[in-house]
């Protein structure tokens, strides 16, 4: 007991202090895509042609973020004259037509569903279901629970029965062969309950959309009721969207 008390004296406290205190990541992350609409229209075809997810469309000048793995591609290409990326980490979304997008998101809380926040806003159980991810999401989502981040201190925790969940958090692409297992844990969770597509994988398929071993993206199966892209979120970008949305 003593070399514990010494310990947590010697660690102090090392609980981030967001949502109240500002966040700013390094230069090097890629959050919110800034799109300059002076750009020259043969660097916008260049970035398109180059784009190796096609999440760009050169015409209407926006990038899709559901499909986008942010490899930063385009703005390597351009050297940021069409493309750049700025550190804003809150680029989730309550419909998938908003993350098409022009370089702008709609506020996320002004789209909240008002009954989800009367029901879990003071406790939100959820069950993480893996269809098929490479781990890369799923590994900042357990991130959430470490004593940095602190999910559980807003009321909200990861729980190993989808009977004892308010919803669902899904990644990866949905694979055909853990479409049956995705289905069967959503329809174990009670009513009322909440779907979370997490990563592009689950959004869109991801590097994989167009194969026939996957989804064509969460929402072709299951009502979705939040999109949080990334390849993979980081896990600043799920707590921002956890708790715009629900609290």
């Amino acid at each position: 007991m003593i070399k514990l008390l010494k310990n947590k004296f010697e660690q102090g406290y090392r609980t981030s202090g967001y949502p109240k205190t500002p966040v700013e990541l390094p230069p090097r992350y890629r959050g919110l895509p800034a799109i300059h609409q002076d750009a020259p229209g043969e660097m916008a075809d260049k970035c398109e042609k180059a784009c190796p997810q096609r999440a760009i469309d050169a015409k209407t000048r926006r990038i899709d973020m559901g499909r986008c793995v942010f490899c930063g591609e385009c703005e390597r290409i351009s050297e940021g004259s069409f493309v750049s990326f700025t550190r804003n980490f809150g680029i989730s979304a309550s419909c998938r037509e908003h993350l098409l997008t022009d370089g702008t998101l709609p506020s996320l809380a002004e789209h909240a569903k008002a009954h989800f926040r009367k029901l879990f806003g003071r406790s939100l159980q959820l069950r993480q279901v893996s269809a098929g991810g490479c781990n890369a999401c799923e590994a900042d989502l357990n991130v959430l629970a470490t004593p940095f981040f602190d999910l559980s201190r807003f009321g909200i925790n990861f729980v190993a029965s989808p009977r004892h969940a308010d919803g669902i958090v899904v990644t990866g692409p949905i694979s055909r062969n853990m479409k049956t297992a995705l289905l069967e844990t959503y329809n174990a969770v009670p009513a009322p309950k909440v779907v979370i597509a997490a990563g592009s994988c689950a959004i869109s398929g991801g590097p994989f959309f167009g194969s026939p071993e996957v989804s064509e993206g969460l929402e072709s199966i299951l009502p979705v009721d939040l999109f949080i892209p990334g390849c993979p979120p980081h896990p600043l970008t799920h707590l921002h969207a956890l708790l715009t949305f629900f609290k």
